[in-house]
């Protein structure tokens, strides 16, 4: 495995698509079918494929009071940011850097305590087992994700695991997708990014992705929607049926 925690495997060609008159996924799509021929999928990994909003409070909370002092941490304003690299979030609200080293130590200490949304696992076999290539591309670091996804069992099930160290401009920049891409060996026209927050839409649809949203987790979801994703989904069983456009297996 290399430092981005590329693994063996490769996508195969899927069923055939359904792109409009220029080669791309129809943007109007839903999950009746609008991502047939899907041959990668790119994940969100916070929000998505896990549920680590108790333990980012934890660990945001304990930085907070490490570095800044009293006072009530601005959790929910950092929630509005979710899906940016660390330092760029401390930087848009005006706190400072040295939160990031106790944050992490703390997220670290905590990872034991993330759960897994219920049908990821699942999800994720079966998209494997029909040849789809899977990515991760997160806000958080490179090693922080990989760490996470090898102590819940998952980081096997992925070809590459890319964070926002990794890349010259994370996310909204559509650049952590497209080194996805790259590693996968995918055309965005035959791709679909999922994401929570509206970072996650913006930099899906500056790769020229399909952008989906996943409203499982504890999302904004009339912000998110606003956005208009290409496809909604509330379920992670409903993104077989939008890849596949048939009733997934038990």
């Amino acid at each position: 495995m290399d430092r981005l925690g590329t693994t063996q495997g490769h996508a195969l060609p899927a069923h055939p698509g359904a792109p409009d008159g220029h080669g791309r996924p129809d943007r109007g799509a839903r999950p009746d079918g609008g991502a047939r021929g899907t041959t990668a999928v790119v994940f969100d990994l916070d929000g998505v494929l896990v549920d680590s909003f108790a333990v980012m409070r934890q660990a945001f909370t304990t930085a907070y009071a490490e570095t800044v002092g009293d006072g009530e941490p601005p959790f929910e304003e950092y929630e509005r940011h979710l899906g940016r690299y660390f330092p760029d979030i401390m930087e848009i609200m005006g706190l400072p850097l040295e939160m990031e080293e106790p944050f992490v130590r703390e997220s670290y200490r905590l990872a034991h305590l993330v759960p897994v949304f219920d049908g990821v696992p699942q999800m994720l076999r079966e998209l494997r087992a029909h040849g789809i290539g899977l990515a991760v591309a997160t806000g958080k670091s490179g090693p922080r994700a990989r760490s996470l996804l090898e102590q819940l069992g998952l980081l096997d099930l992925f070809t590459v695991v890319i964070g926002s160290d990794e890349v010259d401009r994370p996310k909204p920049a559509p650049d952590i997708v497209l080194k996805a891409l790259a590693v996968l060996g995918s055309g965005p026209a035959r791709t679909v990014m999922v994401g929570d927050a509206v970072t996650d839409l913006n930099s899906a649809r500056g790769a020229g992705v399909t952008a989906v949203a996943a409203l499982w987790g504890e999302t904004d979801e009339p912000t998110l929607l606003a956005e208009n994703p290409d496809i909604v989904l509330r379920a992670p069983a409903e993104l077989l049926d939008a890849c596949f456009g048939r009733a997934r297996t038990p």
